[in-house]
This record gives C-alpha cells, structure tokens and sequence, in this order.
C-alpha cells in the first residue's frame, strides 16, 4: 500500500517504560483514525509526536536536523515544558488534532558561529548555549554586543538563551523568563566574579534579535572553553571568537490552548 503523506505522523519516544506503552496505545488510536505511523522516521510526515520528557523533544529535533514538520509532546518525563499533552488525553489530543483545533507556533532557534584559528563551526540550538570551563575551570571573556564591548566576564560560565530556553538551564540559574514569541537573546552569567580587573555583570541581559553577541576566551584561555548545546558538550581547540545570532531556521510546534504557556509557568515553577 503507497504511503499518503497527508497523513503519516511520525512517533519518536524515548526508551523508558511508560514512554513504550504510550508509543503502543497511541498507535493503535491513530491507526483507528486513519493516520499511518512509519517505522521509521518519514520526512513527508505531517506531524511529529514526541514521547518523553523535554530531553526528549531537544534529542529529537537535533537528530531530525531541526525539521519543517511540526512537533507536539506528550509527557512521560519531570517537567515536560514542551511536552504539553498527557499520556491520558491521547484521544481528546486525535480529537482536537483531526478537527484543527490548534494553533502553530514558530520557535526561534539560536545560532554560534564557533571561530577557531583555522576555521569556523556552525552549531545551532534550541533552548541555549552555555560556555563554560573545561574541568569546571574559572573562565575569562570578553563580551561583545554588536562590537561593542560590554564586560570582561571571570566566573563559571554563561549562558546565552532563546525565549523558549528562558525558562530551562537559564531560568534556574537566575535568568528572566521571556515570552517565546518575543524575538531576543539573553546572556545569563554563571557565579560572575568582580574584581579590579574584571567586572562581571550580576544578572542577566536581554539583547534584541537582530544583533550579534561576540565572545572572545582570552588568549590563555583558548583551549579551556567547554561549549554546551542544549547539554551536549562540545570541545575545540584554539578558539579565537565565537558569534551568536537569532538563526535563520526555525521549528514548529502545536498549541491547542493559547494560554498554555501561563499555566505552564504556574504548574511547573510555582
């Protein structure tokens, strides 16, 4: 039987055992609903279903190269602030999904352009990077907004978020939550140290979108830089500049309630 590409749906689910069963049931309900399910991931897929927990949903969108295909999320994990559907609501979520009652939301992504002497590496992100010392080592960097110096930074690291990244690793290390639509990027310090020769910025700052962040390791430092995207952790040597944009690409995401991302910040944090 050829495949209908209107209506495949893709299922990627972590390997836990609640995730499993999930997978299991929720198959047999789009299968009675006329929807097709690939083995494997399908790119003409019109819906991407992730199972799990926020983990999951990031681990999903960087295996899939950060597809055009919307997502939507079913929580088995902890706090599953992407995750909006729970796992007993699989036939009130076909049900608003067959008769589109939903609304799509556009996620920004974060771009670093990571410039070694020799070349430069393009990583993109969903929630955040954070550069950080190798071995949990002080690091020392200079920071610019749109070339304009802004601090000499000494501490544990920072962070720079997106929107939807706010409320992850920045929020719990005493950045401010910023509505996902808003199109910015914020840098949140690491236990800053001040002193006479480098005074750190004690809170976070909210840049808008279209400028560019430069970080610059002093040169001593250049191969103690430890980059982490969305908590994957990545090592290069001599790194000489590092940029970060709003990227070019986006992802989408399905709502089914407007004022989802309020009840959210009161279930989750409060």
């Amino acid at each position: 039987m050829s495949l209908n590409k209107d209506r495949i749906i893709n299922i990627i689910s972590n390997n836990n055992k609640d995730s499993k069963k999930t997978r299991e049931l929720l198959v047999k309900k789009l299968d009675n609903n006329g929807f097709i399910v690939p083995k494997n991931y399908n790119d003409n897929g019109e819906l991407n279903i992730c199972i799990g927990g926020d983990g999951a949903f990031l681990r999903a969108v960087h295996k899939y190269n950060f597809p055009k295909i919307p997502f939507v999320g079913i929580n088995t994990g902890h706090l599953g602030f992407f995750q909006e559907i729970l796992p007993e609501n699989l036939d009130e979520f076909i049900n608003n999904y067959k008769n589109k009652k939903y609304f799509v939301e556009e996620i920004f992504l974060i771009e670093a352009n990571v410039c070694t002497k020799d070349h430069c590496i393009k990583l993109t992100g969903v929630n955040e990077f954070a550069i950080k010392g190798i071995d949990s080592k002080v690091v020392h960097l200079e920071i610019f907004i749109n070339d304009n110096h802004l601090e000499k930074f000494s501490g544990d690291g920072i962070i720079i978020s997106t929107p939807v990244g706010s409320t992850a690793y920045n929020f719990s290390s005493g950045g401010s939550i910023v509505y996902p639509s808003l199109k910015t990027l914020q840098i949140t310090p690491l236990s800053p140290i001040s002193s006479k020769a480098y005074r750190s910025l004690p809170n976070s700052t909210i840049v808008p979108g279209d400028m560019t962040i430069k970080i610059k390791p002093e040169y001593l430092y250049q191969n103690s830089i430890l980059i982490v995207n969305d908590g994957v952790q990545h090592t290069y040597e001599n790194i000489v500049e590092i940029y970060f944009t709003i990227s070019k690409m986006t992802i989408f995401r399905l709502v089914f309630n407007k004022d989802m991302y309020w009840s959210n910040l009161k279930s989750k944090f409060l």
